[in-house]
């Protein structure tokens, strides 16, 4: 397949664009890739997403998917090679479940402790340790959450190993407690280290850098 028939409008600091860039490199599916900038978006962006206006993006044979968890089931159901969703029914409810678990609970608190101040903040920080702890649980003594492969919880989950530490350095709050969470914490290592998946990592460099000037952003913001 032509990387001309599956296009790409991301941010190269946006977890949810990371999630699309790993199921398409895991998938071995050829893509032209977008650079979107959020401050100044492009009238592609809006024509392809005008209701949200907002990345990632995929566009397939001129057909846009919006929306990072249901672009990843778009791509598993169009391309059938290296599936990342079980084949059991079970099983596959169990992963949209722990999937969505993080979009709407672990992510929102992980931004909250990055964006608040005072208690706040705290209370963002202890929101996001009680909800990675129940993630925690979904894992059990698996490799990967999609048991010895990586699967669909695992890239809907794997950027919080990245990012929370980011937010840890930045706002000064402790999110992943390795002598609590030693198995979630082990899975985070795997994830960001399996071949595929790391070279799709931005630098950490430079995220932590944008970070701290999204943060001072953010955080006046809510003052």
């Amino acid at each position: 397949m032509s990387a001309d028939s599956v296009k790409l409008l991301g941010c190269w600091a946006s977890p949810a664009a990371l999630r699309v860039k790993w199921t398409l490199k895991l998938k071995e599916i050829e893509y032209q890739y977008v650079e979107e900038d959020l401050q100044n978006k492009s009238p592609l962006l809006l024509h392809y997403n005008p209701v949200h206006k907002k990345i990632p993006v995929l566009v397939h044979d001129g057909k846009p998917v919006a929306e990072s968890l249901i672009i990843l089931e778009y791509i598993e159901e169009t391309w059938m090679q290296n599936p990342i969703l079980p084949e059991d029914p079970y099983e596959r409810a169990q992963a949209r479940f722990w999937a969505k678990f993080v979009e709407e609970k672990c992510g929102p608190s992980i931004m909250s402790a990055f964006t608040k101040k005072g208690e706040e903040k705290e209370k963002g920080a202890k929101e996001a340790r009680e909800n990675l702890k129940i993630l925690e649980s979904g894992l059990g003594g698996k490799q990967f959450f999609g048991g010895e492969s990586i699967g669909f919880v695992d890239i809907a989950a794997g950027w919080i190993g990245l990012w929370a530490r980011i937010v840890e350095e930045i706002a000064e709050v402790n999110l992943i407690d390795t002598e609590t969470m030693p198995l979630l914490n082990a899975w985070f290592g795997r994830v960001l280290e399996f071949p595929i998946l790391k070279e799709c990592l931005p630098p950490q460099d430079i995220l932590l850098e944008h970070s701290r000037g999204f943060h001072k952003i953010l955080t006046a913001a809510s003052s």
